[in-house]
């Protein structure tokens, strides 16, 4: 198995960021417009859809402020059974992020441009936090035909 991993450090308590993980309101202000679902409740399922497709989330752990775990339990076959994973620590007036979205079979191509655009929304997220305004899709950066 193999995993994505990534680091980003955003300017502010953690409490902001863990509400931009776990409500529909703040997942659709980064990651994509189109969001439904209950983000915040042990069990939930929550549904992103891109202009390509989407993903359907269940959510397996929430610990506020600190840590957010779902797995993927609808969208590509290479994210099936997969967990996108959040860790957040506080420092010196940051949030730490560790992102992991982890259990991938092998590193496919499409895990190579996944990789890029979890960087991408990140940054996004980052941005939401620190000036209002995300990048979610429809209005994110695009790095090739998948998006």
């Amino acid at each position: 198995m193999v995993d994505i991993l990534h680091s980003v450090g955003i300017k502010s308590p953690a409490a902001p960021v863990y509400a931009a993980l776990t409500s529909v309101e703040g997942l659709s202000g980064w990651w994509t417009t189109d969001t439904r679902g209950d983000g915040d409740a042990l069990g939930g399922e929550i549904q992103f859809r891109f202009g390509p497709g989407g993903f359907d989330m269940k959510v397996l752990d929430l610990d506020p402020g600190k840590h957010v775990r779902w797995e993927v339990i609808g969208g590509p076959d290479e994210w099936i059974g997969t967990h996108v994973d959040w860790n957040l620590n506080q420092d010196d007036g940051y949030t730490r992020v560790l992102f992991k979205h982890e259990g991938w079979k092998e590193p496919v191509e499409f895990m190579h441009h996944c990789s890029t655009k979890w960087a991408v929304y990140l940054m996004s997220l980052k941005s939401l936090i620190e000036t209002g305004k995300g990048a979610p899709d429809p209005h994110d950066v695009k790095i090739d035909n998948w998006n």
